[in-house]
Protein backbone atom coordinates (compact mmCIF):
# COMPACT_ATOMS: atom_id res chain seq x y z
CA UNK A 1 0.00 0.00 0.00
CA UNK A 2 1.18 3.55 -0.71
CA UNK A 3 2.87 5.61 1.97
CA UNK A 4 1.15 8.85 2.93
CA UNK A 5 2.93 12.00 1.76
CA UNK A 6 2.82 15.28 3.62
CA UNK A 7 4.42 18.64 3.94
CA UNK A 8 4.53 21.71 6.11
CA UNK A 9 5.10 25.10 4.50
CA UNK A 10 5.90 28.25 6.46
CA UNK A 11 5.09 31.44 4.57
CA UNK A 12 6.11 34.92 5.76
CA UNK A 13 4.23 37.76 4.10
CA UNK A 14 5.93 41.08 3.33
CA UNK A 15 3.52 43.04 5.56
CA UNK A 16 -0.06 43.02 6.88
CA UNK A 17 -1.56 44.05 3.53
CA UNK A 18 0.38 41.32 1.75
CA UNK A 19 -0.76 38.80 4.37
CA UNK A 20 -4.40 39.72 3.71
CA UNK A 21 -3.91 39.39 -0.06
CA UNK A 22 -2.11 36.05 0.43
CA UNK A 23 -5.01 34.81 2.57
CA UNK A 24 -7.47 35.72 -0.19
CA UNK A 25 -5.34 33.87 -2.78
CA UNK A 26 -5.10 30.83 -0.50
CA UNK A 27 -8.87 30.84 0.12
CA UNK A 28 -9.49 30.90 -3.63
CA UNK A 29 -7.18 27.91 -4.13
CA UNK A 30 -8.82 26.04 -1.26
CA UNK A 31 -12.15 26.09 -3.09
CA UNK A 32 -10.61 23.83 -5.75
CA UNK A 33 -8.52 21.81 -3.32
CA UNK A 34 -11.63 20.72 -1.43
CA UNK A 35 -12.63 18.61 -4.44
CA UNK A 36 -9.31 16.77 -4.79
CA UNK A 37 -9.84 13.12 -3.80
CA UNK A 38 -6.20 12.40 -2.92
CA UNK A 39 -5.78 15.51 -0.77
CA UNK A 40 -6.64 14.21 2.70
CA UNK A 41 -5.83 17.29 4.83
CA UNK A 42 -5.06 20.85 3.78
CA UNK A 43 -5.03 23.43 6.56
CA UNK A 44 -3.80 27.02 6.57
CA UNK A 45 -2.82 28.10 10.09
CA UNK A 46 -2.09 31.54 11.52
CA UNK A 47 0.65 31.99 14.12
CA UNK A 48 -0.58 34.04 17.11
CA UNK A 49 2.62 35.96 17.83
CA UNK A 50 3.60 36.36 14.16
CA UNK A 51 0.71 38.02 12.31
CA UNK A 52 2.39 37.87 8.90
CA UNK A 53 3.19 34.15 9.11
CA UNK A 54 1.03 31.35 7.74
CA UNK A 55 1.76 27.65 8.15
CA UNK A 56 0.17 25.14 5.80
CA UNK A 57 -0.14 21.49 6.75
CA UNK A 58 -0.90 19.18 3.84
CA UNK A 59 -1.45 15.42 3.79
CA UNK A 60 -1.92 13.39 0.62
CA UNK A 61 -2.86 9.76 0.03
CA UNK A 62 0.56 9.26 -1.61
CA UNK A 63 3.14 11.05 -3.77
CA UNK A 64 1.00 10.60 -6.89
CA UNK A 65 -1.87 12.43 -5.18
CA UNK A 66 0.49 15.30 -4.33
CA UNK A 67 1.71 15.43 -7.93
CA UNK A 68 -1.92 15.51 -9.14
CA UNK A 69 -2.63 18.34 -6.67
CA UNK A 70 0.33 20.36 -7.95
CA UNK A 71 -0.95 20.01 -11.54
CA UNK A 72 -4.40 21.47 -10.82
CA UNK A 73 -5.15 24.92 -12.33
CA UNK A 74 -6.13 26.43 -8.95
CA UNK A 75 -2.84 25.27 -7.40
CA UNK A 76 -0.77 26.40 -10.37
CA UNK A 77 -2.33 29.86 -10.08
CA UNK A 78 -1.60 29.96 -6.34
CA UNK A 79 2.02 28.91 -6.93
CA UNK A 80 2.46 31.50 -9.69
CA UNK A 81 0.93 34.39 -7.71
CA UNK A 82 2.07 33.81 -4.12
CA UNK A 83 5.54 35.32 -4.56
CA UNK A 84 4.06 38.81 -4.93
CA UNK A 85 3.04 38.71 -1.27
CA UNK A 86 5.89 36.82 0.38
CA UNK A 87 9.16 37.77 2.00
CA UNK A 88 10.04 34.07 2.31
CA UNK A 89 8.77 30.52 2.46
CA UNK A 90 10.19 27.22 3.69
CA UNK A 91 8.97 23.73 2.76
CA UNK A 92 9.47 20.60 4.85
CA UNK A 93 8.43 17.32 3.21
CA UNK A 94 7.16 14.50 5.44
CA UNK A 95 7.03 10.73 4.86
CA UNK A 96 5.94 7.64 6.77
CA UNK A 97 3.09 9.30 8.60
CA UNK A 98 1.07 7.52 11.26
CA UNK A 99 -1.21 8.75 14.00
CA UNK A 100 -4.77 9.58 14.87
CA UNK A 101 -6.87 10.12 11.79
CA UNK A 102 -4.41 8.41 9.45
CA UNK A 103 -5.36 4.82 8.53
CA UNK A 104 -2.58 2.52 9.72
CA UNK A 105 -2.50 0.53 6.49
CA UNK A 106 -1.29 3.62 4.62
CA UNK A 107 1.88 4.18 6.64
CA UNK A 108 4.95 2.00 6.81
CA UNK A 109 5.30 0.08 10.04
CA UNK A 110 1.54 0.14 10.73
Amino acid sequence: MAIRFGLVVRFTAKDADAAAAFDALAAEALEGIEGEPGTLVYVNHTVPEEPNVRVFYELYADRAAFDAHEAQPHVRRFLAERGRYLASHEVTFLHDLAGKGVPRGGARGG
